[in-house]
């Protein structure tokens, strides 16, 4: 059943600036029990963040996490986004084409109001397509 991505999302998405440093970004993940938060400045959505990109983007290639700003290392413009009114088919349809797990959800004018995750998605499509959309998702390249 097609729903819209505003019934499924995680509403109020968290947040740092670009200049936050990995340390700080990493604690705010904990505090909020997250595994992303977006790299914002005001309703300027600058990228993403995720756990991974700290440890396989920072950590590995041995910059200090607590010097190093996070918009030295988040997935970058063009970031996939999605409006509230999207729905989750296409939701399901961006995140096969770019293989991500996750998807901002932002309002016009650019200010992010939540995000989207494929585990949020799998809870309302067909077990099958989001099974589907899992399995080519992690079938693709790693990101570096």
């Amino acid at each position: 059943m097609t729903r819209l991505v505003r019934d499924v999302m995680s509403p109020g998405a968290v947040a740092v600036e670009p200049m936050t440093t990995l340390e700080r970004a990493a604690r705010v993940m904990r505090e909020q029990d997250v595994g992303d938060v977006l790299v914002a400045y005001d309703c300027d959505l600058f990228g993403v963040l995720t756990d991974r990109d700290i440890v396989v983007r920072a950590v590995a290639d041995g910059f200090d996490p607590h010097t190093t700003a996070v918009g030295k290392v988040c997935s970058r413009p063009p970031v996939v986004t999605l409006a509230p009114d999207d729905t989750t088919d296409h939701a399901v349809e961006l995140m096969r084409e770019h293989a991500v797990r996750r998807l901002p959800v932002v309002e016009r004018g650019g200010c992010p109001v939540g995000m989207v995750s494929l585990g949020d998605l799998a809870t309302v499509e067909e077990p099958e397509a989001a099974q589907a959309a899992l399995a080519q998702i992690s079938a693709a390249a790693p990101n570096h």
